[in-house]
Parts: structure tokens; C-alpha cells; sequence
């Protein structure tokens, strides 16, 4: 071999040119910068045989593949044709151009993959009907080349994809906008778990932009010239969105315009734009973003809006930037920071609320390490392996299996694995009896999860009885396996069973794999429902089976894009004993009994998009992540949820002891209700509690024994023994009011005698209190009318206000029932009770007190017009001149805040962490709403001197004018606030006990 060095000058040029491209071709590098579009390799590069797909070819549909023939309706018909087969699978599409001039909808479970030495390319024909003037109606202001939708949808009934749209993507096909089109997008995606967009190059033209509305992960996507190349709202779910390995060339007014859209960048490669990301105003982002690249941007890098806000969260690391001038800018103090010379690395941008260790105070701040460059580095190298070629694949089916979920395949496929290095697993169910033990090269490729399965039947007898685990997959320790595109299911009564043991090393992957069993299940036209497909009404089988996924003995490698809800699992993922390098991207883990992901003994991981979910009826118990003894670990954008039908509290989301250097960042734990899990994590070492509910970093170091941070000591504990505390208020002769929702109770704390007492223990669920002026009890219920029950010969029916449209929370199974008032006297309420009635809102009259609701959480993102719009109706308080105005969040929230006409009223912005300031009037109308405080939960309460306190984690206190002054640690989360008559003491609910805070 001839060294390096004394190769002559053209030589050396001619050496490294090869050798850069062969690292793009064959996936060395993360993108390939240069290649224009369309030049990008084919991933699939000649047909796959497929029974059950459908073939987009000649033979089967009048379409012509030469970039002239309007294919629009035959390729409508295609899908349809999948759909209808088999209500899931995928659509072949081979290479050619292929000429539509309408929106194609592609419904749940359908996957579109082009085949051939070159991508098939889709192309927008020059001024297609409609495609030139938006549509106000239309979310995007726009319209689509492909829609992905819930179901195929007729003209004008279409239904967006959303959070139960799964198994959809679009993969190795190529999509252009031609002139004539100013307000086409190529994509429409708001789909939920493994959909996605992968090895795809967008032009987007003159068009708005390559894609509108994101949806769990891509994959290799390159996204050319438009407006945008990505302009996105909240995933569908509320979850976080996934990229890797994407780039962004040439858009017009920013790659990436963004709201919620929780963005997790991995090797993101942007060149020649005025902007890279900008948040769209008065809107928060999670944005975290790692191994990147910006090369000439010609304006801020990243436009931030939320300053100072728990809910606006940013993380950067490794990005290279040249041509930066400025990497960020904030809109409302309209500040920059600026890059550091013509070449820069920014090692670690980290903005928002951060802890820097489990015992520092939560703070807003800035970490900032910039590096200058005298080179610019190429492109981070991948970390997801390249599939072998394809002609090497050996087809499963021609090799004897059967996959027609009966047929015991389990020698066939262990054969194939004994004799193939690569397999090809067509669609179908493969039913298996015993291990299959992968070789230390073994791959296996399927094409879409719920389409291509291995299962088990109940009652295998290998994997039942006693014992310890026993996987249906196991890789070779150490091995550079591959698996992809396939679901397993365990079936219910296969006690012993693991779907996937993973020993495989750092150069391994998992992919696109579907832990089948409870939810995401879905059957063909005309198939009845069977075990293991769905979450029937089989509780007792829950939590029997070992965990699904299971990572361990030195297992590590590259695992993306992998939903694992199996309710009849302990666990959807257990990591354990390993410190060999770990990636994960997009992990969806939700719906068990008892633990949803557990990392023991692990070291080196790094962890992003990880989106935890708990369920009503089996997951109210469920202990949702938990962190033993493991070091050097990165949580990156952190999900962790509670949904809307859990009616019950839960303490912590991560319990975590004896771990070392691991890191979180952009942590969201949160739910549509009041009972979001109370505090995020719980360090059973130290017995330290982490409050904030959204956080920027956090680092956890917890190898040293600690006691809990003491309150101060001025906070008295005065009663315990409650499950969730709150709506506190006081009346004139400083007696204490709260409730227990859930257990339909409310409390009273004597003044004099220093005593709590149940005063009502009534049928009816208190949602809020507040005392009117000669100080009776007035408490917002949720009243839900019986069946068959009539008023005047006609059924109770409660319709919600028209600003219930402002909230999900609406429309989640809470309508048909009414928020309503009842009043006691509280010295005889058993037999004051009392129903108010509506009336008109006064008019030309002062009013003693107005009753909001103290917070409302509304993530149509409509608080500030919905805080001050005028309600027609009220209840009336038996004193006359307190009413409580008719508004529909009176239904979810838990205090109510007095707004006293002339003086100011505070109330919070739950959805985005946030306290205002709003006017009365002597009607008790709100107006002249100021943004005060980038804090708030549940309640607040103002001092004698003006001063606010906040409850969010712990009590803050702010002046008059918004400055911050002081802070009040109590024992646990404070949910509601109430001064006592002479101000000297307030009065604090935490989810267990009721405190006494003597105030100087």
C-alpha cells in the first residue's frame, strides 16, 4: 500500500472525493450536503415480493410513469385498494415520475415505499386546481399533496390524522411542487406512533412548504426551497417529534416555523436560510438539538418567544455554525445572542429553568459554551447502520414459512436465520413455539409492524408456567444485528414470555418494532377480535408476563421509532446491566399495570424522545420511569403524560436512587387534568423531591444520603390524611374552607378552636369554594343528570358553552353534565342546601365580587380572549352582590379567584405557566389583561400590601409591579392559597395536608 503522504496532489483530491462520496452513498456521513435533489440513493433498490402488498404498476392500473399522465385518481385508487384488502399493509410504488394535480389521502396503517435503482418521484403539476389561494377554514391556510388521514375521507369530510393513526409513512419516494401552486405543502402528517417520513428529498418549490403538522419521527429527509420546510403546530397527541439525519436547503423564510411541537434534532444540516427555527409568538417550544450543522443563515439562527418561561425550553449541543451571525433572538426583550467570529462551535446552549444539582433552587438562566473554529467540520458521522443490499435479502416465505398465524413457523424461520445473514419478512403473522436465536449477523427486515407480526398463541408451552424469562426474539451478544419493521406479540397467558431479548452491541439496531398487546391492535375486513389484539376486558391477565423489551448484558446500539404498549407486560422496556453505548429516538412506552421503563445498572445511554403515557384502567397505579444505579446518561426531551380519564393522583413520575451524572433535559410531565402526577421525580436516596413540573436541566447526582430540604420555619402543618387537597377560602370570621374532589368532601378549620371538621360529605363532586359577603358557602359542583330521570317530561340535558371550544379538555368525554352552584349556611348545612339559579349578568350595577375560575387551562391557546370575554349569565349568592359568571372552565378548575370591581385580579394561564393581571368592572367584567408573572399553577393570593403569591411548586412572591421578592418552601406542592382575615397568616393546601405559613 502506498502511504498517504507521498501520493502526488491530484491524487490526493482524486482519493478524498471518492472517499467522501462513498461515505455519503453508503451512509458514513449524516446527510450528503451537496447532492442535489433527487441525487440522494434509492433505499430500495429493486421490487420486494409481497402477497399481501399492492404493486402501483401497469399491469394493475391505467398510469403512465413518465412525468406526464396525470396519475392523481389511479393512485387514490391504489391505496384504497390496500385499505380494503387488508386495512393495513403497503403500497409499492417503482421508480419513474409520476404527475398528480390533487390532494392524495393516505389513510391509517398504509405505507407508501418506492422501489428501484433511482426513487420514484412525485410531482405537483404547474397550477393544479386549488392550488393557489389558501383556505381560511383550513388549519394550514393551504393545501396537500399527500394527506395523511384517520380514514379515507370523501370531499369535505376529512379526517386529520391524529392520535390513534399509527403504522402510516411514506418511504424512499420523492416528492416536487412545480410552479403555479403559492400555497401547496407536500405532506400533511399529525399522525401518532410508527408513522413516518424516511429517505425522502422535498422540493417544495415556490410552494409554502415541504411538510405541515409533524408527527412522531423522520428519517433521512432533505427538504429543498418552499416557505418552510416544516411548518408545524402541536403533534396530535401532545407528543414530542423526532428527526434524524435530516436537511434544509434554500427556504425562504425558515427551515423549521414551529409551535409545541416539542422538535428532537439529531444531525440536522441546515444551509443558505434567513432562520433555522423560529417559535412562533407568544408560543413555547422543547427544542433540543444535537450534532448539527448551520452554514450560512443569514438572520437569527433560532427566534425564541416564551422568555423566561417553565414551558419554553432550549437545548443545543455540538452545533457547527458558520455564517451565523446571530444564534438567537428574543422577541419580547428583543435581545440577541450573538455567534463568536465567522466559525463557531456551540458546544452547549442550554436557556430556560434549570437546577444544576437535586437541592438548587429552580432558576431561569443562560449556559453558553461557544468555541471559534478555523476549520469547518464535516458532517457528524451516523449512528444507524446500513441495511445490507438489498439483493442479499432472502424472502421468508419462499423458504418454507408460512405466516398465516396458525402454521407453527418456528423451524423455517430458525432455519433461515441458521442459513441467511439477511431475511426478508413479507407481510403476515408468524406464529412461533419456541426461541428464535439470532446469529451475530442476523437481520431481519420487515416493512410495516402491524402488518408483519411474530406472535405467540396462549398458553405456549415454553413460555408458560414458572420460571424465569424466555424471549420469542434473542440476539447474539455482541452482535451487529438488525431488526425492523415487525410486531411482536406475546399473546395473554404466556407468563415466562420476553418479546425481544437484546444483547446485540453498539453497531446494532432496532427498528419500527411494535410490542403488540393491549393497544394498537387492528384486524382485517371481517375478522373478529381475538387475544392479544386488543385491550379486552381481561384485567386479571395484566402485568402476568415479563417485560417486552429487554436490553441487558452488555446490550446496547441504536433502537428508534419502537411503541411498546403491551398491557399484559410488567414493563415495556427494561434496560439492565450494560455500559455498552445506547441510543434511543422516539420510544413510546404506555398502558402497563406497574412500571412503564426501567434503567438499572446502565451507563453511557443516551435517551431522547422518550414519551410516557398512563391510562385510566390500568396505569393509575403505574410507576411511570425509574433510574437505579445507572451513570453518564442523557434524557432528552422527556414526555411523561396522564391522561385525561385518570381520576386519581399519583406521586412522582421518576423514582430514581444511586445514580450518577445523569443528565435531563426538557422534561414535560403533564395532563389534560387537574391530577397530574404531583411532583416529576423522587430521589429515594436523598429523599429529595424535584417541584417543578417543566424544566430546561436537571442533573442527578445521588450517591450521598440526605434528609429532604426542611420547609421554613414559619410553615405549620395543621391537618393531614387527604388525597388531594384544595380550593381554599376564608371568610369574615377567618374560618378555613377546602375540599377533596374525588371523595366528594369539604373541610372547615375553625378560627377560634383551632379544629378541623367535615362539614359536608354530599354525593355531589366540589370542584370549587368561595364565601359571599355574609359568608356563606358557595361551592361549583360537577352534576351529572341520570338516565330516565325527566324535568317536566323531559330528559336532563347540560350542552357546553361555546367556550368550551378553547380546551381538549371538552372534548374528552367532559360534556353532558353542568358545572352548577349550591350554597350552604355553614353553621347548618345539611339543611341550608340550596341550588342558585342563572341569571343575566348585572347591568348597571356594582357588584360586591365576581368568582372566576383562579386558573384555566386552555391549549387551544385562546386564554387571553377567553379570560375576558363577557359572560350573559350568573349565579346569584343569597347575599345579593357576589355572582359567579357562567364559563365553561369552572368544569375543570379547582379555585376560584375574587375579582373585586376597582382593584386588579390575578389569575393563571395554567396551559402555559403563566399569571395575569386583569381589571374589573363594577359589573365584574375582566379586561386589560397584562402578562404579571411567568408562573402559575392551581391558585394565587394577594397580601394586604399588593403582594402576589403563586403557588407552582413552591410559593412564589412578586410586588406590584412583577418583580419576584421572596419565595416559601412548604413540605409538599401547594394547590391552593388564602390569606387569613388579619393577613397574617396564609393558608396552604398540598395534595395531603393543610399548612399554616405565619407571613412577616
Amino acid at each position: 500500500m502506498i502511504p498517504y503522504l507521498k501520493l502526488t496532489p491530484i491524487v490526493k483530491k482524486f482519493f478524498l472525493l471518492t472517499l467522501f462520496i462513498s461515505l455519503i452513498y453508503h451512509g458514513g456521513f449524516a446527510q450528503a450536503p451537496d447532492v442535489p435533489f433527487g441525487a440522494a440513493r434509492s433505499f430500495y433498490q429493486q421490487r420486494l415480493e409481497d402477497k399481501e402488498a399492492v404493486y402501483f404498476t401497469p399491469d394493475k392500473y391505467p398510469v403512465k410513469a413518465d412525468g406526464k399522465t396525470d396519475v392523481s385518481d389511479a393512485l387514490q385508487q391504489a391505496i384504497k385498494d390496500v385499505k380494503d384488502k387488508n386495512n393495513f399493509g403497503v403500497l409499492f410504488i417503482p421508480e419513474g415520475k409520476y404527475l398528480i394535480s390533487k390532494t392524495i389521502f393516505v389513510p391509517r396503517a398504509i405505507r407508501l415505499i418506492g422501489y428501484g435503482k433511482s426513487r420514484p418521484v412525485i410531482i405537483l403539476a404547474k397550477n393544479s386546481p386549488g392550488f393557489q389561494v389558501a383556505d381560511s377554514t383550513d388549519k394550514g391556510k393551504a393545501k396537500y399533496m399527500f394527506w395523511f388521514v384517520n380514514n379515507i375521507s370523501k370531499p369535505g369530510e376529512v379526517s386529520d390524522a391524529g392520535a390513534s393513526t399509527f403504522y402510516s409513512a411514506l418511504s424512499n419516494i420523492n416528492l416536487k411542487i412545480e410552479d403555479g401552486n403559492p400555497v401547496a405543502v407536500a405532506l400533511r402528517t399529525h399522525y401518532a406512533q410508527h408513522s413516518f417520513i424516511a429517505h425522502a428529498d422535498i422540493d417544495a418549490g415556490k410552494g409554502k412548504a415541504g411538510m405541515f403538522d409533524v408527527g412522531n419521527e423522520m428519517e433521512d429527509v432533505r427538504f429543498f426551497n418552499g416557505d418552510y420546510g416544516i411548518l408545524t403546530t402541536k403533534p396530535s397527541p401532545g407528543w414530542q417529534f423526532m428527526m434524524v439525519d435530516t436537511y434544509f436547503e434554500g427556504q425562504h423564510k425558515a427551515a423549521i416555523s414551529t409551535q409545541e411541537a416539542g422538535l428532537t434534532i439529531v444531525r440536522m444540516h441546515v444551509k443558505n436560510v434567513p432562520t433555522v427555527i423560529e417559535i412562533h409568538p407568544n408560543y413555547h417550544e422543547k427544542l433540543f438539538m444535537e450534532d448539527s450543522r448551520f452554514d450560512h443563515v443569514t438572520g437569527p439562527a433560532i427566534i425564541i418567544s416564551n422568555e423566561d418561561n417553565a414551558f419554553n425550553q432550549i437545548s443545543l449541543r455540538n452545533v457547527d455554525c458558520r455564517d451565523v451571525k446571530v444564534l438567537a433572538s428574543y422577541r419580547r426583550s428583543k435581545t440577541t445572542t450573538v455567534g463568536e467570529g465567522a466559525m463557531y462551535k456551540v458546544k452547549n446552549f442550554i436557556y430556560g429553568l434549570q437546577m444544576d444539582n437535586l437541592t438548587a433552587d429552580p432558576v431561569y438562566k443562560t449556559i453558553k459554551e461557544i468555541q471559534p473554529l478555523q476549520v469547518f467540520p464535516p458532517p457528524a458521522k451516523k449512528d444507524i447502520p446500513d441495511f445490507p443490499a438489498i439483493n442479499t435479502w432472502a424472502n421468508l416465505q419462499t423458504l418454507g414459512a408460512k405466516g398465516d398465524g396458525e402454521t407453527d413457523d418456528t423451524k423455517a424461520i430458525q432455519d433461515a436465520i441458521d442459513k441467511y445473514p439477511v431475511i426478508y419478512v413479507p407481510s403476515g403473522r408468524y406464529r412461533i413455539t419456541e426461541t428464535l436465536k439470532l446469529k451475530p449477523n442476523t437481520v431481519l427486515i420487515g416493512l410495516n409492524p402491524i402488518a408483519t407480526q411474530i406472535l405467540l398463541k396462549d398458553n405456549t408451552q415454553a413460555f408458560g408456567g414458572f420460571g424465569g424469562p424466555v424471549p420469542m426474539i434473542e440476539t447474539s451478544k455482541g452482535g451487529t444485528n438488525i431488526v425492523t419493521g415487525i410486531g411482536l406479540s406475546s399473546g395473554r397467558i404466556n407468563p415466562r414470555s420476553v418479546a425481544c431479548k437484546w444483547m446485540a452491541g453498539e453497531n446494532s439496531y432496532l427498528n419500527d418494532v411494535k410490542f403488540l398487546g393491549g393497544h394498537g391492535g387492528m384486524n382485517k375486513p371481517g375478522e373478529q377480535t381475538g387475544p392479544g389484539l386488543y385491550r379486552g376486558n381481561d384485567s386479571d391477565m395484566w402485568d402476568t408476563q415479563y417485560w417486552s423489551l429487554w436490553v441487558t448484558d452488555g446490550g446496547g446500539g441504536t433502537f428508534k421509532n419502537i411503541w411498546s404498549a403491551n398491557t399484559y407486560a410488567t414493563a415495556g422496556a427494561y434496560v439492565s446491566n450494560t455500559s455498552t453505548p445506547g441510543r434511543i429516538y422516539a420510544l413510546s412506552v404506555e398502558h402497563h399495570v406497574r412500571n412503564e421503563v426501567h434503567f438499572n445498572k446502565v451507563a453511557n445511554w443516551k435517551v431522547y424522545a422518550l414519551q410516557l403515557e398512563e391510562e385510566s384502567r390500568e396505569s393509575t397505579e403505574c410507576q411511570p420511569l425509574e433510574l437505579e444505579n445507572c451513570t453518564d446518561m442523557t434524557f432528552a426531551n422527556l414526555y411523561m403524560f396522564r391522561v385525561i380519564r385518570v381520576n386519581k393522583p399519583y406521586p412522582y413520575s421518576i423514582r430514581s436512587w444511586n445514580n450518577k451524572n445523569v443528565e435531563l433535559l426538557n422534561v414535560h410531565n403533564y395532563s389534560q387534568i387537574k391530577y397530574t402526577t404531583t411532583d416529576p421525580l423522587y430521589d429515594i436516596g436523598t429523599n429529595i423531591t424535584v417541584r417543578p413540573w417543566e424544566f430546561t436541566r436537571l442533573v442527578i447526582n445521588s450517591a450521598t444520603t440526605a434528609s429532604e430540604q426542611p420547609a421554613q420555619g414559619n410553615v405549620q402543618k395543621l391537618a393531614s390524611g387527604f388525597e388531594f387537597a384544595n380550593s381554599l377560602c376564608t371568610d369574615s370570621k377567618g374560618n378555613i374552607y377546602f375540599s377533596e374532589a374525588r371523595m366528594k368532601r369539604i373541610y372547615k378549620w375553625d378560627a377560634n378552636t383551632k379544629t378541623i371538621s367535615l362539614l359536608a360529605d354530599y354525593p355531589w363532586e366540589p370542584l370549587s369554594l368561595a364565601c359571599d359577603k355574609n359568608d356563606n358557602l358557595l361551592v361549583v359542583f360537577k352534576y351529572v343528570p341520570k338516565p330516565g330521570y325527566l324535568v317536566d317530561g323531559k330528559p336532563e340535558v347540560f350542552n357546553n358553552p361555546p367556550d368550551a371550544a378553547g380546551t381538549s379538555f371538552s372534548g374528552w368525554g367532559n360534556s353532558g353534565f353542568g358545572s352548577l352552584v349550591y350554597s350552604v349556611n355553614t353553621d347548618n348545612p345539611d339543611e341550608s342546601i340550596q341550588l342558585l339559579k342563572k341569571e343575566a349578568m348585572p347591568t348597571g350595577k356594582t357588584i360586591y365580587q365576581a368568582l372566576y375560575p383562579a386558573h384555566r387551562w386552555r391549549d387551544y391557546h385562546d386564554f387571553n380572549t377567553v379570560s375576558v370575554n363577557k359572560a350573559t349569565e350568573c349565579w346569584v349568592a343569597p347575599d345579593g352582590v357576589t355572582i359567579i359568571p357562567v364559563v365553561y372552565d369552572l368544569a375543570r378548575s379547582s379555585a376560584l379567584v375574587a375579582a373585586y370591581p376597582g382593584k386588579p385580579v390575578y389569575t393563571t394561564d395554567e396551559y402555559d405557566k403563566r399569571t395575569v393581571q386583569l381589571k374589573v368592572s363594577p359589573e365584574g367584567y375582566l379586561s386589560d389583561l397584562k402578562y404579571f408573572a411567568e408562573r402559575g399553577e392551581f391558585d394565587s393570593a394577594v397580601d394586604s400590601k399588593g403582594n402576589v403569591f403563586i403557588a407552582d411548586g413552591q410559593v412564589y412572591i412578586y410586588d406590584s409591579t412583577g418583580k419576584q421578592i421572596g419565595m416559601i418552601k412548604v413540605p409538599e406542592r401547594p394547590t391552593s392559597l388564602a390569606f387569613s382575615k388579619d393577613g397574617k397568616t396564609l393558608y396552604v393546601t398540598g395534595h395531603n395536608a393543610l399548612y399554616a405559613v405565619a407571613i412577616n
